[in-house]
């Protein structure tokens, strides 16, 4: 929460298998507060602190649960107009922002133009993954189980992104690096060829997938601040 009043609510959407306490997602969160723009961030089910098992979840899930976020704000405080995602978080947004009235501006960070992106994370167990159904990846040197039902659940949501997009004058600010190891660039040059304006490209030199150097994270945050003045109200 912001100091004072707050003029405008955000929801944040973390990456992949990460959660809300990720420096990059508190300091994008602290500048945002900052410029008066209160924001939840929240961790998908089964990571962090939020219930349930992570097997047990899918794309299809993390759009529920951004949607809950979203119905929780409009209760408890106002309707949130900013929506932001990292990574799976970003595609998240994307796949969201249409579906939230109250949103106007949508941010990206390091986001694929899809969910089914996320299946090179893990491509060397694919084929186990659908002899048996299911198995155990590690992603980011932790042990996470992926099952069928959650790649058919990227393919369809990939689809449904594809054809999708923003609602008329929605804001969209993407930021990526050109040197992402996670997700390349092309991707956000794809987001910015589906998108209709207004729409902004935004290259962040030298950063890594996670924004895990201060000084990129730092950047970042204060960029969307200054974009997102226009947009939140």
């Amino acid at each position: 929460m912001p100091a004072g009043a707050p003029v405008g609510f955000a929801v944040f959407a973390h990456c992949f298998t990460c959660g809300k306490d990720l420096f990059a997602a508190r300091r994008i969160s602290s500048a945002l507060a900052d410029h008066g723009i209160a924001v939840l961030r929240f961790d998908f089910t089964g990571l962090g602190e939020s219930e349930g098992t992570f097997g047990h979840t899918d794309f299809s899930s993390n759009l529920d649960d951004l949607s809950l976020a979203a119905q929780w704000l409009e209760v408890n405080h106002r309707a949130p107009s900013l929506v932001l995602g990292h990574s799976l978080g970003g595609a998240a947004a994307l796949a969201s922002a249409p579906h939230l009235s109250s949103v106007n501006a949508v941010v990206t960070i390091g986001a694929p133009a899809g969910p089914n992106h996320v299946r090179h994370l893990f491509s060397d167990r694919l084929v186990d993954i659908e002899r048996a159904g299911a198995a155990e990846v590690s992603i980011g040197g932790r042990p996470f189980a992926i099952s069928q039902d959650f790649l058919v659940d990227l393919e369809a949501n990939q689809a449904a992104l594809e054809r999708g997009e923003l609602r008329s004058g929605q804001a969209l600010l993407i930021l990526h690096s050109p040197t992402d190891e996670i997700v390349g660039f092309d991707q956000a040059e794809e987001i910015y060829r589906r998108a209709g304006h207004p729409k902004s490209l935004m290259a962040i030199d030298g950063a890594n997938h996670l924004m895990t150097n201060q000084r990129d994270a730092v950047f970042v945050a204060e960029t969307i601040a200054h974009w997102a003045d226009r947009y939140v109200t």
